[in-house]
């Protein structure tokens, strides 16, 4: 009743960069750099694999949901971020926060659910070509692609809902730069156990789930790639999954680092560094991954380019 009977929070403060003398004047522009190439960078694959006939492909197909999810992702907490520096004042409303976290959650979830799927798809390409048709016909991606997307938001509901149990009564300022569960549990009044049980059993099937699947499907695809005679054959069956062992290593280290991480021992800054990497940078990577590595997305793109180039040409001559 002690706890009840205090002011409630109705507002948070982000002390994420509070470290940073001035840093309104030093980070917009960064970040604002930063989001603009998320975005377009996303968007653009996005768009290329919805343009091009020849990349209508289960790969393609759910690399153009991670894409859509890493524009999402992004969305989430750096718009808030940017307004927080024209404002001068690194605070969130109490729905605000619930929202973000909400929304941060599902899309984390959904992110981690989808890239076990393309490693499943990468499997059943590599170590079951002769029934890969079958095993990836169009209404079983889109299956998969769905469940991916309730996956997130089931993750999120359960924490949104026992995180609306806590009592936010005193010191409203977050060891963040966005709202998530740790920091929130951590300046919560009243007992915060349930919901850091939950969290950690929730991180053995949210995170460790989608991890065990893909390390599974590598160790099978790693398997057949070792008894393909052909020096080619064997470099070809690598390169079609470099760029998503390259993004599961970013995304999962990231991660790991950003929820498993021990709660004390790490500064302010570094925290705010690994924020930052975990839900700014990768997503800003995974479109430059895919697109420098991948020479049927580097096709396309020239495709759409030269198309552009003919109609500006064509009507110049008109």
């Amino acid at each position: 009743m002690g706890v009840r009977n205090q002011t409630r929070v109705v507002e948070f403060v982000f002390l994420g960069f509070s470290g940073i003398p001035n840093s309104h004047i030093y980070l917009f522009l960064p970040f604002l750099a930063i989001y603009l190439v998320t975005v377009l960078g996303n968007l653009m694959i996005f768009s290329l694999i919805q343009l091009d006939s020849s990349l209508h492909t289960p790969m393609y197909y759910f690399l153009s949901h991670l894409s859509f999810v890493d524009i999402c992702l992004s969305s989430v907490t750096v718009p808030k971020i940017l307004v927080n520096f024209l404002r001068q004042r690194q605070t969130i409303s109490y729905n605000q926060c619930m929202a973000q976290m909400f929304f941060l959650i599902s899309f984390t979830g959904t992110e981690a659910a989808l890239l076990a799927v393309m490693a499943y798809d990468r499997y059943a390409a590599i170590c079951k070509p002769l029934h890969y048709s079958s095993l990836m016909n169009t209404k079983v991606c889109a299956v998969l692609a769905f469940a991916t997307w309730v996956w997130g938001a089931l993750h999120s509901a359960l924490h949104t809902a026992l995180s609306s149990r806590l009592y936010f009564c005193g010191a409203n300022q977050i060891h963040h730069i966005y709202c998530d569960l740790p920091p929130l549990m951590k300046i919560a009044c009243n007992d915060a156990h349930v919901n850091e049980v939950a969290s950690h059993v929730a991180s053995l099937f949210v995170g460790g789930g989608p991890f065990f699947t893909i390390i599974l499907s590598y160790v099978f695809i790693l398997s057949s790639i070792l008894k393909i005679r052909s020096t080619t054959g064997k470099r070809k069956a690598f390169s079609t999954c470099a760029s998503h062992i390259i993004v599961v290593i970013l995304y999962f280290g990231n991660g790991s680092l950003n929820y498993n991480r021990p709660s004390a021992g790490y500064s302010l800054e570094t925290d705010t560094l690994v924020s930052t990497m975990y839900c700014i940078i990768t997503p800003v990577l995974n479109p430059l991954i895919y697109s420098l590595r991948n020479k049927d997305v580097k096709g396309a793109f020239r495709k759409v380019l030269e198309s552009q180039g003919k109609l500006k040409h064509h009507h110049t001559i008109n």
